[in-house]
């Protein structure tokens, strides 16, 4: 048969019998989807095209995977699958009308792709239309749709049943956290009263109560009114809703979530959560300007006659006239409601050469094998990720014609830019209990989640996270015998305890204080915020210096004593993270924020901290395991509060934290992180510890440590932790056998014998990597080499992540580098230069070795 390619708006044609005759050879692979297969119509597996890409989209007709232009050739090679599915959105700008504006707006039976539209388009002058084509691989046959009469049945079914199909990251399950928020059907319509209402910036109170948190902004008529059962979980008197009952106006917005990237909305008939696209236009009704304060040529506000302290302004660098940035590593990543967190700590992971190079210098090969589903392996969606970010291809400045275009129009507003991460976030919070939410979390702990999971998806001979990692060596005294134990343990993070009592404006702060509990009574306005200032060297001095130990029990004594506890840097990394604890428990036990003023350095020098080891004079204690104590009632087990209470606020949910502490038998605070990252990922991480009764078997992620074992296999929980912090598994259980089973000594053995007496099993070091597909093909078989980067002491600041919000549990999160000489901002999908980077107020600070 002579065969054509069917052209869209060619002329070529070809008979009905000739399309089938055409379609028969590949109906065998084509496949309708049934309920519960995820097309992936909206974005590249192995990029960020989409159908609004120049190329547009390839989806498979048989994975239902979608490829853009440059990758399509090697899913087709890799699988023989012919047929696909392109997909193309086309923007058009609308005909202008006889009187010069743009024809009335008419409903476009051409838009048929569940797609997102480009909200930085005006759509009173643009349009969108949809295209869709069957594409026959290797000779690129177009067959136009719809084409119902010519093509087969099981075709045309197919090609519905896709084009019709919903987004993957829609909901699907209970508490997944791929629930879009959909735009609400009364945004585009809300009636506002034009009453006078204006919404000052701080001091709100219900209007029917005397409530002062959870309230609500009706975007109708201005009320603020306090909530009670809405998707957030706080509490109030319902006064909201009664509102919406007594009125019919649907839609408000919690205060204090404005930030110039958006606010929860919430709509009462609808009864959920919603976006509101037109949110910046019915904030600036009531006097409300989420997306800049006005500012004079100078950036300096007319009124600036002191600076302003709220962080939301000051991270943000509200209030100045920043420059966009664009090109090859400036490029954003949209917020997919409360993933700010996420979207901070990758643009710092991705400005770090080592992960770069791992990724991105790899990303043919990881690409080329990759699994048959890119869209579940670790490696592929890192290398997508980083190319993304660092490629220039989704940050490119509008053109001058549109540049003129924005000046005369006088919009600011962000060109069609940046990423979205949502294939990455949905495959790295998979079965992770909090990520996998769509709640706000701590930047620190998934920065752990991030590194553990790196750790266990190798990429090649180097591990990436190897520039994170140092040890720590410990020295604990007994207060008595005056004797000491030196051990080490591996870190990624330096944590620094905040130094309250050495704040340098304390009578300040001693007058706020007054004047705050003042208002408060008299129910008035609150004073201009005061910040606690403290000193860096304060801070360095705390974590130096030594630190009781609960519930010591000392080997030379035989018996409980006290003991205190000294850390230093047994390395030091390539690359230093310094987290400032800003999170803590009120006497409530409620999750709070230290709202403190920190000037961090732009050069460290820790080499002070060097680790020495046993110094002369000083005495070991003896090597002599506790007993081991059998309660008589097994739910009477003594918990170490005060270790539960150091994980608890570097974020860990409480009750994981117990369950660490527990059964890693109260061995410390260190000991249980790791336990912890070992199983943060299983389902039952958050779920309260139920403890065994006496005699009973506990499941294997309940095995509690013991000094000693008894048999000759050591317990898995043991080698598991061992293994979290990088090890080999054959090493840690050689380590184990050697030390009788006792987790401290494994590690000094470890150390002190670098190199393993046996050959690695593979098949054993492969049971503990997940998504391995890319590690059998890139990951080395022989010694990984030294995993510690020691060197000196001395650091340069480049980068630390702030944020904004009064716990971990809410706020926002923004990141600041330092990029070819200047600091860059990157909140979400904004990306510009810094002009005021607010360096004491960061959460997580990125350091990098100076060379010596």
């Amino acid at each position: 048969m002579q065969r054509a390619a069917l052209f869209s708006g060619g002329d070529a044609q070809m008979a009905a019998e000739d399309l089938g005759e055409l379609l028969v050879p590949y109906m065998p692979t084509i496949r309708v989807p049934k309920s519960g297969d995820r097309v992936y119509k909206t974005e590249c597996a192995f990029s960020y095209d989409s159908p609004d890409s120049e190329g547009g989209l390839y989806l498979c007709m048989n994975t239902f995977l979608g490829f853009g232009r440059e990758h399509i050739e090697r899913h087709y090679r890799k699988t023989g699958h012919c047929v696909y599915l392109h997909l193309k959105r086309h923007v058009i700008e609308k005909v202008p009308g006889a009187s010069g504006g743009a024809l009335p707006k008419r409903r476009n039976a051409k838009l048929f792709l569940d797609l997102e539209t480009n909200g930085d388009l005006n759509s009173d002058d643009f349009e969108y239309e949809d295209e869709a084509k069957l594409v026959i691989f290797p000779d690129h046959y177009e067959i136009s749709l719809p084409n119902i009469e010519e093509l087969p049945a099981l075709v045309t079914i197919a090609c519905d049943a896709l084009l019709s199909a919903k987004s993957p990251y829609r909901k699907q399950v209970p508490d997944s956290w791929e629930e879009e928020l959909q735009a609400s059907k009364h945004a585009k319509t809300l009636v506002q009263l034009d009453n006078g209402v204006r919404i000052p910036p701080s001091g709100w109170k219900c209007s029917k109560c005397d409530l002062r948190e959870n309230l609500w902004l009706n975007l109708t008529d201005g009320s603020v009114l306090c909530g009670k059962w809405f998707f957030d979980g706080s509490g109030g008197n319902g006064h909201a809703m009664e509102h919406y009952k007594e009125t019919g106006y649907p839609l408000a917005v919690k205060l204090g979530t404005i930030t110039p990237d958006g606010a929860d909305v919430y709509s009462f008939d609808e009864e959920e959560p919603v976006l509101d696209p037109h949110i910046a236009k019915h904030l600036a009704h009531f006097g409300i300007d989420m997306l800049q304060m006005p500012v004079t040529e100078n950036g300096l506000r007319d009124n600036d006659i002191k600076p302003r302290v709220s962080e939301w302004e000051v991270i943000q660098e509200a209030g100045v006239k920043l420059k966009p940035m664009y090109g090859p590593g400036y490029t954003g990543m949209k917020n997919l409601g409360n993933s700010c967190y996420l979207n901070a700590v990758m643009q710092a992971i991705f400005s770090i050469p080592e992960f770069q190079r791992a990724y991105v210098g790899n990303l043919p090969r990881i690409f080329d094998y990759s699994p048959l589903d890119p869209t579940q392996d670790f490696n592929t969606q890192m290398a997508k990720l980083g190319h993304g970010l660092l490629s220039g291809q989704y940050s490119k400045p509008p053109m001058k014609s549109e540049l003129i275009e924005q000046v005369m129009k006088e919009e600011h507003k962000p060109q069609h830019n940046g990423i979205s991460p949502r294939m990455f976030k949905a495959l790295i919070s998979k079965g992770h209990t909090e990520f996998s939410s769509n709640r706000q979390q701590d930047a620190q702990e998934f920065f752990l989640h991030l590194i553990n999971l790196v750790e266990r998806n190798p990429v090649g001979s180097e591990n990436p996270s190897d520039v994170f990692r140092f040890l720590v060596e410990e020295r604990t005294q007994c207060c008595q015998s005056r004797k000491v134990r030196y051990t080490e343990r591996v870190d990624y993070i330096m944590q620094l305890p905040v130094a309250m009592e050495a704040a340098t404006n304390k009578d300040e702060l001693i007058a706020y204080e007054l004047k705050r509990r003042e208002a408060e009574a008299a129910r008035t306005p609150p004073p201009e915020l005061v910040r606690a200032k403290i000193p860096f060297s304060a801070c360095l001095q705390a974590f130096s210096e030594p630190n009781n130990v609960e519930d010591f029990w000392s080997s030379a004594l035989q018996a409980k004593s006290a003991g205190v506890k000294t850390s230093r840097f047994a390395s030091f990394p390539e690359y230093l993270v310094v987290q400032i604890k800003k999170f803590t428990f009120g006497l409530d036990w409620i999750p709070k924020k230290l709202d403190i003023s920190v000037e961090m350095p732009d050069f460290l020098d820790i080499n002070h901290l060097r680790a020495r080891g046993l110094q002369p004079g000083e005495e070991e204690l003896p090597d002599i395991a506790p007993p081991i104590v059998i309660p008589d009632d097994p739910k009477a087990l003594d918990i170490d509060e005060s270790s539960v209470m150091q994980l608890a606020e570097m974020g860990f949910p409480l009750e994981a934290c117990r369950k660490a502490v527990y059964y890693t038998g109260n061995l410390g605070a260190e000991v249980a992180f790791n336990w912890i990252i070992a199983h943060m990922e299983e389902s039952d991480f958050a779920e309260p510890l139920v403890i065994p009764a006496f005699g009973q078997v506990a499941s294997s992620g309940e095995a509690v440590f013991r000094a000693d074992g008894l048999d000759n296999q050591p317990p898995e929980e043991i080698i598991a932790i061992i293994i979290s912090m990088g090890f080999q598994r054959n090493l840690a259980i050689q380590a184990l056998k050697a030390t009788n089973n006792n987790l401290e000594r494994a590690l000094e053995w470890i150390f002190s014998h670098p190199e393993p007496e046996e050959e690695s099993d593979p098949a054993l070091d492969m049971m503990s990597m997940e998504n391995n597909a890319n590690a059998n093909i890139l990951a080395e078989t022989e010694s990984e080499g030294p995993r510690i980067k020691d060197g000196s002491g001395r650091y340069e600041l480049f980068g630390f992540i702030s944020h904004m919000g009064t716990s971990t549990m809410s706020g926002h999160y923004v990141c600041h580098l330092k990029k070819e000489g200047r600091w860059v901002i990157y909140n979400d999908l904004r990306v510009c230069a810094s002009e005021r980077p607010p360096k004491d107020l960061g959460y997580i600070y990125f350091y990098h070795r100076i060379p010596s």
